[in-house]
C-alpha cells in the first residue's frame, strides 16, 4: 500500500515538474513575441506545441503578455480549427469524409473507429492516447477510403483492418 502511495506522490511531482517546464517554455515564447504586432497566431501555435492544447490559463497568459484582450485570443482560437481547447491524444486519427472516401465507406470506417476507441468524433480517449477527427479531403481519392494517424496514411481501409491500425499506436 505504501509503495503505491509513493508511486502516486512521484507521479504528482513529475506532473508538477512537467507543467513548470511547459510554463517556462511559454514564458520564453511570449517574451520573444512581446511588443510585436500580428504575432498572436504564431504565439498560439508555439504555445499549443508546448502544451498540446490551449487551456484557459495559457490563453490568459498569452493575452496578458501580448497586451491583447482575452476575448480576442479566445476568438482566434475558436475560429481556427487547428487550435484545441481540450486535451488531445498523443495520436490523432483522421478519417477522410471527402466524396470518394465517403462513397467508398468512410462513414462506416468512422463508426467502427468510434467503437474501437470508445469515443465519439472529436473526442479523446481517457488515457489521452488517441483523438478522433475527420478530414474533408486528403487528395487521395483513388485510394479511398483513407485514414491518417499523424503523418501515416492508410489507404483502401477496410473495417477488419481497424483494430490492427489502432494497435500499432498503443
Amino acid at each position: 500500500m505504501s509503495e503505491h502511495t509513493c508511486d502516486c506522490e512521484q507521479n504528482v511531482k513529475n506532473e508538477a515538474a512537467k507543467e513548470a517546464e511547459q510554463y517556462r517554455k511559454l514564458d520564453e515564447i511570449l517574451e520573444k513575441h512581446k511588443g510585436k504586432r500580428g504575432v498572436l497566431i504564431q504565439a498560439l501555435h508555439e504555445a499549443q506545441g508546448v502544451f498540446g492544447w490551449l487551456p484557459e490559463k495559457v490563453q490568459v497568459k498569452v493575452a496578458d503578455a501580448l497586451n491583447i484582450p482575452l476575448s480576442e485570443v479566445n476568438g482566434v482560437i475558436t475560429f481556427y480549427s487547428f487550435f484545441n481547447t481540450v486535451p488531445r491524444g498523443q495520436h490523432t486519427i483522421r478519417v477522410c469524409l471527402g466524396t470518394a472516401c465517403y462513397v467508398r465507406g468512410g462513414k462506416q470506417i468512422l463508426t467502427q473507429l468510434e467503437k474501437e476507441l470508445g469515443v465519439n468524433l472529436g473526442g479523446t480517449t481517457p488515457d489521452r492516447k488517441f483523438s478522433l477527427e475527420i478530414n474533408r479531403c486528403v487528395g487521395a481519392c483513388g485510394l479511398a477510403p483513407v485514414v491518417t494517424v499523424g503523418k501515416d496514411i492508410y489507404r483502401r481501409v477496410k473495417l477488419d483492418k481497424i483494430p490492427g491500425i489502432v494497435e500499432k499506436y498503443k
